[in-house]
């Protein structure tokens, strides 16, 4: 135990508090109401704009919702609830199907606007006066593009994103102009807030990343960053962000490619910069690229990880560049993270599992785990 002063700038816990309670890991109830409060509300990240081709339509999950994401052919966005008014038959089977000027059901022909949802057709049915097309148009989600990535919101008046630094932390990055070259999707078998907390605490790096630790020094020491540490002052002596003669987060250290133009001294120097947007993904720049990881909560034991690398078209186009390469590393970063997260969750289904008790350097931990208790409380 120590009881050395903390600076106030410090985002150290002055207390070791308790983790949420073992049905909040584990409890199809639980669960449920996670899908029909922060995720029903929140924005949930579904991909790139980029990787939307116009004219085409993708089903997506948003919470226990299914959705219907389309692009028109003119290339406008537009996101409905994957399920006819007729008699619920889902529009969209396949993960990306072709579309046209109309949105139809595969069942019996009902037919939509792509731009609003609106009912043109009921095809072979001919309704009485009693039935009102005006009130039997699709479902809409509220959509926003940010950074070139697009996320969804089930709510009728959608919060602010929620972001951890302000979206403008990612503006100097080419951001709308990457391209996608690689993409990894693995199912994991654990509460998607098990991978959450893993995210958010370094306190497992020195033993779980011997790769990641090597390379940021910070690491190392068991924290995320060094004003975790006990005894830190602003007027510390800052140390370097990578290991010397590391400029990216690759095998090597060296960047793939040619670093982006328009990047501050600070932001190269810093090699890597987080913005995580709860409750659905996380987005590191790089002086490179740019990845992304977004979580899908599956079931409460289960939960889809999709991790995506992002390239300058220029970089793409290099001869003899292999983006799985470059993605090797974080991809056994992940390898890892996934392993703490799995045994995790299977400690957490014994009996004598009741909750967690965190330590002052889990702070992020603690942040994650009040909001989520208060968005399940409030969530209007």
């Amino acid at each position: 135990m120590t009881t050395q002063a903390i600076h106030p700038l410090s985002p150290r816990l002055a207390h070791c508090p308790d983790g949420l309670p073992r049905a909040a890991y584990l409890d199809a109830d639980w669960f449920a109401r996670e899908m029909t409060t922060i995720f029903a509300r929140h924005w949930v990240m579904v991909g790139r704009l980029k990787d939307i081709a116009p004219g085409t339509m993708r089903r997506v999950r948003v919470g226990a919702a299914e959705v219907v994401l389309c692009r028109s052919a003119e290339g406008d966005l537009s996101a409905f609830h994957n399920q006819c008014r007729h008699r619920g038959a889902e529009l969209c089977r396949g993960e990306v199907e072709p579309l046209g000027r109309l949105l139809s059901c595969p069942y019996h022909a009902w037919a939509y606007a792509v731009q609003d949802g609106r009912l043109v057709s009921t095809a072979f049915a001919k309704p009485t006066d009693d039935f009102l097309p005006g009130e039997h148009g699709l479902l809409p989600l509220a959509l926003k593009v940010w950074a070139g990535f697009v996320l969804l919101s089930a709510a009728d008046t959608p919060p602010d994103i929620c972001s951890d630094v302000p979206l403008t932390t990612l503006d100097n990055w080419p951001m709308e102009h990457l391209v996608t070259g690689h993409r990894h999707s693995v199912e994991l078998a654990c509460n998607w807030k098990v991978f959450w907390e893993n995210y958010s605490e370094c306190l497992h790096c020195p033993g779980i990343h011997p790769e990641l630790s090597d390379l940021v020094p910070v690491y190392r020491k068991g924290l995320m960053a060094a004003p975790e540490a006990l005894g830190w002052t602003p007027d510390a002596r800052e140390e370097a962000h990578l290991k010397p003669g590391s400029d990216s987060w690759t095998l090597t250290g060296t960047p793939c490619g040619p670093v982006f133009a328009g990047l501050s001294a600070k932001e190269r120097a810093a090699g890597h910069s987080f913005v995580t947007l709860w409750p659905s993904a996380y987005v590191v720049a790089h002086v490179d690229y740019v990845r992304a990881v977004r979580l899908i909560p599956v079931a409460p034991e289960r939960t889809r990880l999709i991790a995506e690398w992002y390239f300058a078209p220029e970089t793409l186009a290099r001869p003899g560049f292999d983006a799985a390469e470059v993605a090797a590393f974080a991809k056994i970063v992940l390898a890892q993270d996934t392993e703490a997260a799995e045994m995790t969750q299977r400690g957490m289904t014994s009996p004598t599992f009741i909750q967690a008790r965190l330590m002052p350097e889990e702070y992020e931990i603690h942040r994650f785990q009040q909001w989520i208790l208060n968005e399940m409380e409030n969530p209007s």
